[in-house]
């Protein structure tokens, strides 16, 4: 392996990317001084982005979440609105507050379009860059994440994550399958348009996932890759048939992302202020007409595609300057114009930022807003320890509507055959 891959595979995101070196001494102190003159603005991220998911799940979801009783659909409508107003935040933060580049190539999205997007996992924050793309090419209310059930139980974050009812696996095949059965039912049950985002390698991309991926590769007589890990396509293929059998997908979407300057591999090193100077986004769109039928055909072509990342990969970090596409261009033009996504981010970082305050003003000068507060942590607490989480109370509501209205509709076709 080259000096080159390690670095833009494994190395520190301070380093990466650095083409000629200090000595050992002045990068030590370097680095350590620039750690500590940044880490204010990497707390500031994550205490604004944890306020404002706190103090949403509060004030602006805990409002909403009686119509879960009497109309799942409408609940999941108007809650998907608010949560998209949130998912701008960090995007706001990120390219207005700290300057981060993002470059988007390839195919683009059809707006408003019902698929499956598929992504490499280079890093643990992955999913959170992806809004920046989305912000521009799709409409963030759409979006819902394939991730790890023990995210649901963060306050704050894990509270609006089940209001927007993103499904939650335990990897365990047996356990996940009738879950993600469960979930896929009822987005089709509703109709509402969905874009969910998976992570088929399941893990990000460090040295032990990678050695776990090599090892993975033995066994199965597979080539060892060097800038993905190995795809493990159950779930895929499992959702993709569901989705296309209930009729709610228009196509998947294979998205590359790399980080050609710096890789902030985990949280914290945002907290710590490193956040990636650049993203590309590489996006190809394969509509659902184009896909395999079988399952078996459409493992293989999960695979296809993750061949074709490790060499898109490969061209990327081995070229000069860093590009999926040499002139930088998507061939399909953003829903919304530049102007109309400056607007929305400064509108997004006045709004929290007021919101947030509001909040804390409510809290200190009002008794009944302190009463409030504390009564929604309570239901949130009590709902996850007793039934799980509020996506799973949401899909226990429509399925006891569902089977009302089967019944209901039952017994009118009962009454009509007596009647005749």
């Amino acid at each position: 392996m080259t000096k080159t891959q390690i670095d833009c595979r494994f190395s520190s995101p301070q380093l990466s990317d650095q083409k000629t070196r200090a000595p050992e001494s002045s990068i030590n102190y370097g680095v350590k001084t620039q750690e500590m003159a940044v880490s204010v603005r990497g707390l500031y991220f994550v205490v604004t982005l944890f306020l404002g998911s706190f103090f949403g799940s509060i004030f602006m979801l805990g409002p909403v979440l009686p119509l879960m009783l009497v109309s799942p659909a409408w609940y999941r409508w108007l809650t998907d609105r608010i949560v998209a107003t949130w998912l701008t935040l960090p995007v706001s933060l990120l390219e207005l507050v700290f300057g981060v580049k993002v470059v988007i190539t390839g195919d683009g999205f059809i707006p408003g379009e019902r698929s499956v997007i598929i992504m490499n996992h280079r890093t643990r924050l992955d999913w959170m860059f992806l809004w920046c793309c989305l912000l521009r090419y799709s409409y963030l209310r759409l979006e819902k994440i394939c991730l790890k059930a023990g995210l649901k139980a963060v306050p704050g974050f894990g509270w609006a994550m089940q209001v927007a009812c993103f499904v939650f696996i335990h990897r365990r095949w047996e356990v996940d399958k009738k879950h993600l059965e469960n979930m896929l039912d009822y987005f089709c049950d509703i109709k509402e348009p969905l874009q969910l985002l998976l992570f088929p390698e399941g893990t990000d991309l460090t040295e032990n996932t990678k050695t776990r991926s090599d090892a993975f590769a033995e066994k199965n007589k597979l080539p060892k890759l060097e800038y993905v890990l190995h795809p493990r396509s159950t779930g895929f293929t499992f959702i993709v048939d569901k989705l296309r059998k209930g009729d709610n997908l228009d196509a998947v979407h294979d998205i590359t992302v790399a980080y050609p300057k710096n890789i902030p591999q985990t949280e914290r090193h945002l907290i710590l202020g490193h956040f990636p100077r650049e993203i590309h986004f590489h996006v190809i769109r394969y509509p659902v007409s184009s896909l395999p039928a079988a399952s078996s055909d459409l493992e293989l072509w999960c695979r296809d595609r993750w061949a074709e990342k490790e060499v898109r990969l490969r061209d990327f970090y081995s070229s000069q300057p860093r590009g999926f596409v040499r002139d930088g261009v998507a061939l399909v033009p953003p829903c919304k114009s530049e102007l109309r996504v400056a607007l929305i981010k400064a509108a997004s970082l006045l709004y929290w930022t007021s919101f947030i305050a509001l909040c804390f003003t409510g809290l200190w000068l009002w008794t009944p807003v302190r009463l409030y507060c504390l009564v929604m942590i309570a239901v949130y607490v009590v709902q996850q320890k007793f039934f799980g989480g509020m996506e799973l109370l949401e899909l226990a509501f429509h399925q006891y509507w569902k089977s009302k209205g089967e019944s209901g509709g039952a017994g009118k076709r009962e009454q009509d055959e007596k009647t005749k």
